[in-house]
């Protein structure tokens, strides 16, 4: 099941996540966040 966010970043940080769906880096927003929590989960997990 997927869920909708809304969030807030600030204009550099949504500049450089642009740059990179340019570059077909993410297929899309959403995509690049999906990618950037499994991230941070996996090295939150191994600080542990």
């Amino acid at each position: 099941m997927r869920y909708k966010l809304s969030i807030t970043i600030d204009e550099d940080t949504i500049l450089e996540i642009q740059n990179l769906l340019r570059a077909k880096t993410y297929r899309n927003k959403s995509h690049f966040f999906e990618i950037a929590a499994a991230k941070l989960i996996e090295g939150s997990k191994n600080e542990k």
